[in-house]
């Protein structure tokens, strides 16, 4: 293959992360001409809504995947985190790439470490799963509904005159931006959402070329990793709109993997950690003692609120 296109969305981050992939492809396959396409999702349009009222899967990725059924692009690249855990017919993530920090990070005006933002501090998150567990760790916390990309949100701290945002500290270092984190949140604090950190790489099943061409890009380390919080979301019912956390890491060749639940007003937190080899197992035997400590009980109440 001489050309290929990638479909990207237009955000700076996804034309950052977008171009860092092709930096690399290209250090594999010199040759190679890509074309690109910007591609505005439902997620990029509806901006004045919460995520979690949005609704539906594939907010950010549904337009991107219509364009490789459409033909006009060959792949595509993701922020995983935002993919849906059911694959569409035809598609598959043929690479997922090293992934960068995973952890959530707080952003907080005077530089003011979580545990010492006044009483009240508003702290700024469009994150059901994040909003759960600042809420459960300190239940004085207003939450302010904060939407848009990672430029629009840091210059909201100021405009609304917030104490605080919680942003992906992947997209920040991705955008040259490490110097604006006051405080990297620990898994112990906020469990990152499923996928944090990595990229995905979206392609047609049946294009042997293509998926051969982006094999370079994949890490199988990373892939373990996300086989485990993937099959906890699976197995939840989960999407990126609802209260659900899982991450995982590589301790040797053994995979320690937590994964939690909580109420939206973080008032129930569920949270489980398991350790084991196989990815697939273990995101089950996580999710299985979630829906024993009645998950799926928090889960149908959120979904309800949530369709209201």
């Amino acid at each position: 293959m001489k050309r290929i296109v990638v479909g990207t969305r237009k955000s700076p981050l996804a034309l950052t992360q977008t171009n860092w992939v092709l930096d690399q492809l290209k250090k594999h396959h010199p040759d190679l001409e890509i074309g690109m396409e910007q591609i505005v999702t439902k997620g990029d349009r509806i901006l004045d809504v919460t995520l979690s009222k949005v609704g539906g899967k594939g907010l950010f990725t549904k337009e991107l995947e219509q364009a490789m059924y459409d033909g006009t692009v060959d792949f595509a690249v993701h922020s995983l985190k935002d993919m849906p855990n059911e694959m569409p017919e035809g598609l598959m993530i043929v690479a997922i790439t090293h992934r960068e920090d995973p952890r959530d990070v707080l952003i907080s005006r005077g530089g003011v470490l979580f545990a010492d933002l006044p009483l009240g501090a508003k702290v700024g998150t469009s994150s059901l799963r994040r909003a759960a567990q600042l809420r459960a760790a300190r239940p004085d916390l207003e939450i302010v509904s904060l939407r848009g990309n990672i430029n629009t949100r840091l210059a909201k701290l100021e405009e609304q005159e917030l104490d605080a945002i919680v942003l992906a500290a992947a997209g920040l270092e991705r955008m040259g931006w490490s110097d604006k984190i006051t405080e990297r949140l620990s898994p112990e604090l906020c469990i990152p959402a499923v996928g944090q950190g990595a990229l995905a790489i979206e392609c047609r099943s049946k294009d042997a070329d293509v998926r051969e061409l982006l094999s370079v890009l994949e890490d199988p380390a990373t892939r373990r990793i996300i086989t485990a919080e993937r099959t906890v979301l699976g197995k939840l019912n989960g999407g990126c709109q609802i209260p659900i956390g899982a991450f995982a890491e590589l301790e040797g060749d053994e995979l320690r993997l937590t994964g939690i639940v909580g109420s939206a007003d973080g008032a129930i937190l569920l949270r489980e950690t398991a350790t084991g080899h196989d990815p697939v197992e273990l995101g089950n035997l996580i999710a299985t003692r979630l829906i024993e400590q009645g998950a799926g009980a928090i889960l149908a109440q959120v979904r309800e609120e949530l369709s209201h």
